[in-house]
């Protein structure tokens, strides 16, 4: 009987001790939208060299966009403060003194999804030169945290590519949100469209994914032809409201390429404005040209937008998180 009675309360206790684990990991929804960092210092050092190194850096302008618009938005809080529902925000970097140097991560703290990035120095000068030195590091933490975000709740409510003949043509997969409608699809070249009016980010205007694919001639000279080969794509697939109009590269403004990475494959990243020709229709794009050796080809996706008189960051945000999302079988 005491054998029983000893198996029973050891039960009872292990019991318990599972549901104690399991609420001590219950964390709420993170709170905070994306692009915008909660900055957890003193009120001194935000006025001081601290907060104007961190609006310095943070407050660099994101090429290709029409209006001056910051890479990220960034709001301070004291320290005192920062507790009960503040520690919930979704990105927060937090300026620390210490004696070791350091740029450190931890993620889901507070809240989930939740990234805080503690930069930790001896003395404000110390930590002016870290946001110096490493604040672009600090700057892709929280924008792929971000992306990380906003694909998953694109995952949940995606269009079936199998459905799309380029796509399925091409064999690739990628997570496009069902808000997105269909343009044309002729088996080569896949337009999709978003009317701004609901999602992550709102406006007036349109968002548009293209998905194509070109041949690989020389891998040496992709970059350089990248503009070329999106002006041939829009003259024949993106035409204008009248004869003779479709959408060129702005010719004023000169695009940005930088190198990336895609599904694991070498890739370039283009930023720059569309404009349609002979029209007073114009945008940001952003453009990723995919390396594809194995079937000797060039895929590639561009996402651009048409959105007059509003900020435009966040709509590129998404169709980057979307470009992402690209797996090539």
């Amino acid at each position: 009987m005491k054998k029983i009675m000893s198996f029973l309360i050891a039960a009872l206790l292990l019991i318990s001790c599972e549901k104690g684990t399991k609420s001590s990991v219950t964390l709420p929804t993170s709170i905070g939208n994306t692009n915008k960092i909660l900055v957890v210092a003193k009120g001194n050092e935000w006025a001081g060299k601290i907060g104007d190194e961190i609006r310095t850096v943070f407050g660099e302008h994101q090429v290709g966009l029409p209006q001056p618009e910051t890479l990220l938005s960034v709001s301070q809080i004291d320290p005192t403060g920062f507790k009960s529902f503040m520690r919930n925000g979704k990105a927060i970097l937090f300026i620390k003194k210490g004696q070791k140097e350091s740029v450190t991560v931890e993620k889901n703290k507070y809240a989930a999804p939740q990234v805080i990035v503690y930069a930790t120095a001896k003395n404000e000068e110390g930590i002016v030169n870290l946001i110096n030195k490493r604040g672009k590091e600090i700057i892709k933490i929280f924008q792929k945290e971000d992306i990380k975000f906003i694909q998953n709740i694109f995952k949940k409510e995606r269009l079936d590519e199998t459905k799309f003949k380029t796509t399925q043509n091409l064999g690739i997969s990628i997570d496009i949100p069902k808000r997105f409608k269909l343009v044309d699809d002729t088996g080569d070249f896949l337009w999709l469209r978003q009317h701004l009016k609901s999602g992550i980010a709102r406006g007036d205007g349109t968002n548009n994914v293209l998905i194509y694919s070109v041949p690989l001639i020389n891998e040496g000279s992709v970059a350089d032809n990248i503009t070329e080969v999106r002006d041939s794509i829009g003259k024949k697939y993106i035409p204008g409201s009248k004869e003779g109009m479709y959408m060129i590269t702005e010719q004023a403004y000169t695009p940005f390429t930088y190198k990336a990475e895609i599904d694991g494959k070498k890739a370039y990243e283009t930023r720059g404005k569309w404009e349609v020709k002979n029209d007073f229709m114009a945008g940001p794009f952003l453009n990723y040209t995919v390396v594809d050796k194995k079937n000797n080809r060039l895929i590639v996706f561009e996402g651009f937008t048409y959105a007059p008189s509003v900020n435009k960051r966040n709509f590129l945000f998404e169709l980057e998180a979307i470009a992402k999302s690209m797996k090539i079988k």
